[in-house]
């Protein structure tokens, strides 16, 4: 009996349950993967997100064909039904073994193809809680809060903890330490590049030719597409940047698009890193004095913390949970989030870094891109997608839950306490990009008054009623309550000004 294994793009792990089990033989075994065309249109994805899943998932195949395993590769499938069942009647394998995707509804897909073999599945190990793990501790909450889960993951897994189980340096969470503005003339460390081999030439080339409705530049392309090179994007990170990480985690810079800031995620993502031994890895940076605690504290609950509730959330939350539009909110998503077009700076700088190279960090996405997305009222499900296909780590089980719960608040309160809604202040406190800009950030009303604070205010008034509920927004709504009639109206007008042209 001949046993397939279909390892999808991205789990590419030599951990994967059916390269580690021992009771795979492999000389009666079969591994494949498949770039699927029909997949690659779902979307007008990034094109370096193609050429780093096609080019790390080519070297993964030769990295298992040096460990003698057989492989068969199929580039530019028409889709996978086409190339997973034919190579099934090919080989005639019996037993069809797949790791459970990440994506909920990859998973529906892969179980809607006609295959003669029969389907297997196997428990995904990119994670450190499974689904179920995670519903068992959901179920006891009424609201489920990061905070909780994080410092469960820290007694689970031993991260950061004294002989007495209590949280070294005294506290848990050292995010007051590290929300510090960029100060003037501040220089990160450049981020690790990677120069293309002749697999990532050839799929660059590859890409060149897709006669695909694509988005962003396809060159330079520097990203780490083996695990090796992963290892070294790592290492660069902690012994480089980790130790200002933390205080300047937030801020955002004029033509400085990486920061000190990882950039592991899409390594992460595609498996060619895991979790735990990144969390070991940064601990023991602070161990060998590379690092404070609050710069470790801070990337460590990003992974341990924010990744893995992320993937919980995805599969506790029901599937109708990307429909989320609490708000009701259907403005169509303006053409400059393709085009870039803009002449807010905050915007431009953000756009042009994620056409370049399909990365932006988290704050650029929460509080400049998300944040726009809420107050003016863009369709939630538009933006979701227009995230998922232009940045190169993101995929489903995130973005649903990153998105549509924390940056749309569409979810009514699911995942956050409260809508992170901002005006322009926030902006200019954490950012030097208003400095280059054409409005002014402390202007609401007339020419040249920031549009993020006109959206803002806007945002509070047409959703004053259902915001009352929310216990943290009533500081604010006072605020709003003491503004004139006269005052508001003029509000109103701005922003459906903006709105208007942006439509």
């Amino acid at each position: 009996m001949t046993v397939g294994i279909w390892i999808l793009g991205d789990q590419l792990t030599l951990q994967h349950p059916a390269l580690s089990s021992r009771a795979v033989d492999q000389s009666q075994t079969r591994i494949l993967l498949v770039e699927s065309l029909e997949h690659a249109q779902r979307r007008p994805y990034h094109r370096q997100k193609l050429v780093l899943l096609w080019s790390a998932m080519r070297h993964f195949a030769d990295e298992l064909r040096s460990q003698g395993w057989t492989v068969d590769y199929v580039e530019q499938a028409d889709s996978f039904q086409t190339a997973v069942s034919a190579w099934c009647q090919q080989y005639q394998i019996a037993e069809l073994q797949v790791m459970d995707p990440a994506d909920r509804s990859f998973r529906a897909i892969i179980s809607s193809l006609e295959l003669t073999s029969s389907l297997h599945w196997l428990p995904n190990c990119q994670f450190l809680w499974s689904t179920a793990e995670f519903t068992a501790w959901a179920k006891p909450y009424r609201q489920l809060r990061l905070e909780n889960f994080y410092r469960e993951g820290r007694k689970r897994w031993q991260v950061l903890l004294t002989e007495d189980q209590e949280p070294i340096g005294g506290q848990w969470n050292f995010d007051p330490e590290n929300r510090k503005p960029p100060k003037t003339g501040l220089q990160p460390p450049p981020a690790a590049h990677f120069l293309p081999d002749a697999i990532t030439q050839t799929v660059i080339e590859t890409v060149r030719s897709l006669e695909l409705p694509l988005y962003g530049k396809l060159e330079p392309f520097h990203w780490p597409v083996t695990r090796s090179q992963a290892l070294e994007a790592l290492d660069q990170f902690l012994t480089v940047k980790l130790k200002t990480f933390g205080p300047y985690q937030d801020a955002m810079v004029s033509g400085q698009a990486t920061m000190w800031h990882s950039l592991i995620a899409p390594a992460l993502n595609l498996g060619l890193l895991h979790p735990l031994e990144v969390i070991r890895q940064t601990e023991q940076a602070f161990h060998n004095n590379q690092a404070p605690i609050a710069s470790v504290e801070g990337f460590i609950r990003q992974i341990l913390g924010w990744r893995e509730y992320m993937y919980g959330l995805h599969h506790y939350f029901p599937d109708t949970y990307g429909q989320s539009n609490w708000f009701e909110h259907d403005r169509p998503l303006p053409e400059f989030f393709w085009t870039g077009q803009t002449d807010l700076h905050c915007l431009q700088q953000c756009f042009q870094q994620i056409e370049a190279i399909g990365y932006s960090h988290h704050i650029q996405r929460l509080m400049i891109l998300a944040n726009l997305a809420l107050i003016a009222g863009l369709d939630p499900w538009a933006v979701k997608e227009w995230f998922q296909a232009t940045h190169l780590d993101a995929y489903d089980w995130v973005m649903e839950t990153n998105v549509l719960g924390m940056g749309l608040f569409a979810d009514g309160g699911k995942l956050a306490s409260k809508p992170y809604a901002a005006s322009a202040n926030y902006i200019n406190r954490m950012s030097n990009y208003c400095q280059n800009c054409r409005y002014d950030p402390k202007q609401r009303l007339g020419d040249r008054a920031c549009p993020f604070n006109a959206l803002y205010w806007d945002f509070l008034d047409r959703h004053e009623q259902k915001l009352q509920a929310q216990g943290r927004m009533g500081l604010i709504l006072k605020q709003l309550q003491k503004l004139p009639d006269s005052d508001r109206a003029a509000i109103r007008d701005q922003a459906a000004h903006w709105q208007a042209s942006w439509d």
